[in-house]
């Protein structure tokens, strides 16, 4: 493969990642936080490409490198990224991982909006480690994608990260009340209920599941950025 190939690659490389960091695909890999690096990755990479390009056409003896035609199918890859979106971790992940439900910092007061639009972990910390006091008396909104135990127990659930999509993790409430006779997973919902002492185990690691009791269910997009990164916060 000829230098300028190799030129050619990397520069491919580096759009995709620009291509990816200028839209919301990006989302679908790391953390929004982590948008900066990623152009900054980008821009590094296609600079990189263009030096070495220039490079080589001033060299008057311009270098080759032996490898195997098989090497062009690096670009497969690169070509994947900027054609086909990978959907988001759904419900599959979720079921097949335990809840990541961990204790918050603290419960900072909440808002008199009725309903109050909470975030789903920040529902589950309260329920659980602050045993509903704070959520006692109010209704709540909450946003998530619907998962099935297989049990038949309805979860709600976002998948959340610590830096990327390869260390995903899913945190669950279960439903019960007004939950709609016909759920099918990875539908998302926009649910409206009350706090309910009632808990679960998670089947897979045994962690603690709370349970709303829901009010009012109606399907929503997904949102722009799948991934819920409260706890992290």
């Amino acid at each position: 493969m000829k230098r300028q190939a190799q030129a050619a690659i990397l520069f491919l490389l580096g759009a995709s990642l620009l291509h990816a960091g200028t839209t919301d695909l990006y989302l679908r890999y790391v953390k929004s936080g982590l948008r900066p690096l990623l152009l900054l990755s980008a821009a590094i990479l296609m600079a990189a490409a263009l030096a070495t390009a220039w490079y080589e056409r001033k060299s008057p003896t311009p270098s080759h490198h032996p490898e195997p035609r098989v090497s062009w199918l690096l670009t497969l890859p690169l070509l994947a990224l900027i054609l086909v979106a990978p959907p988001a971790l759904g419900s599959y992940s979720a079921l097949r991982t335990g809840t990541a439900l961990q204790e918050p910092l603290g419960y900072p007061e909440l808002p008199p909006t009725d309903p109050l639009p909470m975030a789903l972990t920040d529902y589950a910390g309260r329920a659980v480690y602050d045993e509903g006091r704070s959520l006692k008396n109010r209704r709540v909104e909450i946003t998530g994608f619907v998962a099935l135990s297989p049990s038949g127990t309805p979860y709600l659930v976002r998948m959340t990260l610590n830096c990327c999509a390869a260390d995903a993790q899913p945190v669950k409430i279960a439903l019960t009340g007004e939950v709609p006779p016909v759920l099918r997973p990875d539908t998302w919902l926009r649910v409206t209920g009350t706090y309910t002492p009632r808990t679960t185990k998670d089947p897979v690691n045994g962690a603690p599941i709370p349970f709303l009791k829901v009010t009012e269910a109606t399907p929503t997009k997904a949102p722009k950025d799948p991934y819920d990164e409260t706890w992290n916060t």
